[in-house]
């Protein structure tokens, strides 16, 4: 355990820490995700022996790029109307697909460690924002799209910590897009993100296993019935 590194972790999961207080401002429902993101995953991270302060520190930091177009994102969307419907598809991908590097500018302004920088680097790998890829290759079906518009640069995530955050970033998102979700409804979702990360690679430069992978299944189905309380 390396004592100096932990307590400067610590120090940074204070929630008065400047960057989250602005956080917390501008992007009070990406506050609430990340709290529920650093939740699920330390317990990950504590089911396959990954370093649990590290995870739950990367996680409350990997979103900080979403307060400069926080409305864009649809954890802040409450009451107002979705500013994505004025935009074409390829406007909305190079907004929603910048919060990467925002976040990383930022992590320099605030001094935050490279340790935890490469969770805001990392936490979408290189994948595609595939609902507005769809969109765009339905308005223009005679067109080639270029992907490369849609697609996050990366670096994929390159530890089991890192990808423990993608894991449980990408189905905390999406479990709230389920209206009244059963028991059986996150077991798939959890299932059908964890496939789906595996197809496209997200995985390959990261040194966890298959069987650490099922795992953090376990975990997050468990989590997620907890949260929603839910229903056979």
């Amino acid at each position: 355990m390396n004592l100096t590194s932990d307590i400067s972790l610590l120090e940074l999961s204070n929630t008065n820490a400047p960057i989250l207080r602005l956080l917390s401002q501008r992007a009070p429902g990406t506050l609430q995700h990340v709290l529920t993101v650093a939740n699920i995953a330390e317990e990950s991270a504590i089911a396959i022996g990954a370093n649990s302060l590290l995870v739950r520190i990367g996680s409350i930091y990997h979103d900080i790029g979403k307060i400069k177009y926080s409305k864009f994102f649809i954890e802040n969307q409450q009451n107002i109307i979705n500013p994505h419907k004025k935009l074409s598809p390829k406007e909305s991908a190079r907004i929603i697909l910048e919060h990467v590097s925002i976040g990383v500018k930022l992590a320099k302004k605030y001094h935050l460690p490279d340790s935890v920088t490469d969770f805001i680097r990392t936490h979408h790998g290189n994948s595609i924002i595939s609902s507005f890829y769809e969109k765009q290759k339905k308005i223009y079906p005679n067109i080639k799209v270029d992907k490369k518009e849609f697609q996050y640069s990366g670096p994929k995530p390159f530890s089991k910590e890192t990808a423990i955050v993608m894991i449980s970033d990408s189905i905390e998102a999406a479990s709230k897009s389920i209206k009244n979700p059963s028991t059986k409804d996150l077991e798939n979702l959890v299932e059908n993100i964890i496939e789906k990360q595996k197809i496209e690679n997200q995985f390959s430069n990261a040194d966890i296993t298959l069987k650490e992978i099922e795992k953090i299944k376990q975990v997050l189905k468990k989590k997620l019935i907890n949260i929603y309380h839910t229903r056979e």
